[in-house]
């Protein structure tokens, strides 16, 4: 069985790298990729979208507001945001977190502890799915 990930970001060489890499890493794992918040909503909300990996800064619709977005749309769609940002009380990694739990990670990353956490939270929401 595939699962089906969509990963935002405004730069493109690191989302095209990151989609051969998780690909690489577990032939389970189908990723597509936006640059864009909008175009990665309105894949969700089109459907067959297991799990959202955003950018949190983004020049269209931030991290924050599309992990919102999708929450409301399908509450058990997993989102997991990367960040390159530090630590900032007002930065939105704070208010995302107030929102609900998330998943947030500092860019840097290591694509295999990545995928491990990704495949996490796809077998949580596929385990939700069959009770």
């Amino acid at each position: 069985m595939k699962y089906n990930i969509v990963i935002v970001d405004d730069e493109t060489e690191l989302i095209k790298n990151l989609k051969y890499e998780l690909e690489d890493i577990n032939k389970t794992l189908h990723v597509t990729y936006y640059t864009s918040g909008y175009e990665a909503l309105n894949a969700v909300l089109q459907g067959n979208v297991d799990l959202v990996l955003s950018d949190i800064a983004m020049p269209d619709l931030d991290g924050f507001e599309l992990y919102s977005r999708i929450k409301e749309h399908d509450a058990d769609i997993p989102v997991v945001l990367m960040t390159g940002f530090g630590y900032d009380p007002n930065h939105v990694v704070v208010r995302t977190k107030q929102s609900g739990p998330v998943d947030i990670i500092p860019k840097p990353f290591e694509t295999d502890k990545l995928a491990v956490l990704l495949l996490k939270r796809l077998k949580e929401r596929r385990h939700l799915a069959d009770k």
